[in-house]
């Protein structure tokens, strides 16, 4: 995942983040609560210091957005806010660089961690699947439309019908349903091709 290898200017980002919600989003991203309130700053600045460790680089704060961010992320710990805007947040955070490396990846695993816990309910690569793309919202690889986008389709009930135009996951294999197996499986017909593969329902979405 793309993270800044430098800090840059608080003054380049707005302060507090965002909600850049609408009527269409999913409704896990207008659920509301006090999502931040067991997240001191304490346990984000350790967070980046063991990716610090990890990526060999070295731990601090930079001088010149530490202290506001941290002064907002009180703020924001003691707020009842959208998840949304929880997002909003990170991805914030990610932008004003707080930390002197991997602020974008410190952010984004903490929009991982929350994601996994909120999305409990969801087979274990959905759930993945939705982690991963607000992580890269977080990090600015994907907008908010493009995320609620993503998490609408893998929230959605996994069931399907033969004659079902699918895809897997991350659009790799394209192609339509042929049978429903008694064990619960789906077998397809991938684009171009005359054989069948079976795959669980949980790993495939409706084409878009």
């Amino acid at each position: 995942m793309p993270d800044e290898t430098s800090p840059r200017s608080s003054k380049t980002a707005h302060r507090g983040g965002r909600s850049g919600g609408g009527v269409g989003e999913p409704t896990p991203l207008q659920s509301r609560a006090h999502f931040l309130q067991n997240w001191d700053w304490a346990s984000v600045a350790a967070v980046n210091r063991g990716l610090c460790a990890r990526g060999g680089a070295q731990h601090g704060a930079n001088r010149e957005a530490h202290e506001a961010v941290e002064r907002d992320w009180g703020d924001w710990q003691r707020s009842d806010l959208t998840l949304g805007e929880v997002f909003d947040l990170l991805r914030s955070c990610h932008r004003r660089a707080p930390f002197l490396f991997f602020n974008g990846n410190t952010f984004a695993e903490l929009g991982r961690t929350l994601a996994t816990a909120v999305f409990a309910d969801l087979s274990t690569l959905r759930r993945k699947e939705t982690a991963s793309a607000i992580a890269h919202y977080i990090t600015g690889v994907l907008d908010r439309e493009a995320m609620a986008s993503i998490m609408h389709d893998l929230a959605k009930t996994a069931r399907f019908t033969v004659g079902d135009r699918i895809k897997t996951m991350r659009g790799s294999l394209r192609g339509v349903v042929t049978r429903l197996l008694d064990d619960g499986r789906v077998a397809i017909r991938p684009d171009g091709s005359a054989s069948e593969l079976l795959s669980l329902p949980e790993s495939l979405l409706p084409e878009d």
